[in-house]
């Protein structure tokens, strides 16, 4: 069987416990809360297939049947899901990538090529369409430096919210060569925010064993102390839809 080489696919992380939206989240997953008229996992949904990212993995753990439920096999949005049930309590997000292993598609092909992944409990116009691109300048600059040298990760950084005023990192001027903005260690000032979206090299979850618990914060701390994570910043729309307050002011609009 050759190895799908050229569809990009994308995983959404959707098994978190989403503890403060309490009480909200006893019943009904965060990625199911209502945000604008739709649930928040369709907003991801709709955006993937409209750049044609049809191949789609989600996590499950916390009322993961209710995402299933609504998901099916993705065929009512022009996508081809499969899913990846954790166990109670969940992989954190380094583990929960590693077990589900987004490089593979529904048909079981692997591809070699980066990978993007959003967060569910995030609301953003994040051109997805930008994924494609990504993948493409980490897969010429794997080509080109060869392995152990090139970027395994692309971070989508934000404006910093008012509930994370430090922000998580810092983004370098361009690259005079490959034009590339390199992600660097969060400056004493001017900080950016993680968004939730990625797209990352699968060489990035190599060592963590599928079923294993593990933190995607030590694997990007290391690769940007080796050089080897880029990134952009996106000054759209984007709210982590991490409590009632922010909810409410998303559906306010």
């Amino acid at each position: 069987m050759r190895p799908n080489t050229e569809r990009l696919h994308a995983m959404i992380l959707a098994a978190g416990r989403g503890e403060r939206l309490r009480p909200l989240t006893d019943t009904t997953p965060k990625p199911m809360v209502m945000v604008q008229g739709k649930p928040l996992i369709q907003w991801h949904l709709e955006a993937l297939a409209a750049a044609h990212i049809s191949e789609v993995v989600i996590n499950l753990a916390h009322l993961g049947d209710q995402i299933q439920s609504f998901a099916g096999s993705g065929a009512a949005f022009g996508l081809n899901i499969r899913y990846s049930q954790e166990p109670s309590g969940a992989l954190e997000t380094a583990g929960g990538i590693a077990t589900a292993q987004p490089w593979i598609d529904s048909l079981g092909q692997r591809s070699p090529q980066p990978f993007l992944v959003i967060n569910a409990d995030v609301f953003t116009d994040w051109p997805v369409t930008q994924a494609i691109s990504v993948a493409k300048d980490l897969t010429r600059m794997k080509s080109a430096q060869g392995e152990g040298s090139f970027p395994q990760c692309h971070l989508v950084l934000v404006d910093n919210p008012e509930h994370h005023p430090l922000g998580d990192f810092g983004l370098d001027a361009p690259d005079s060569q490959s034009g590339l903005q390199y992600v660097s260690r969060r400056p004493a000032a001017g900080g950016l925010t993680f968004s939730g979206i990625g797209v990352y090299d699968p060489e990035l979850f190599a060592a963590i064993r599928p079923g294993e618990r593990a933190a995607l914060a030590p694997l990007l701390f290391q690769a940007v102390d080796q050089g080897r994570c880029v990134g952009s910043h996106f000054r759209g729309a984007w709210s982590d839809v991490g409590t009632p307050d922010r909810l409410r002011r998303l559906n306010s609009v």
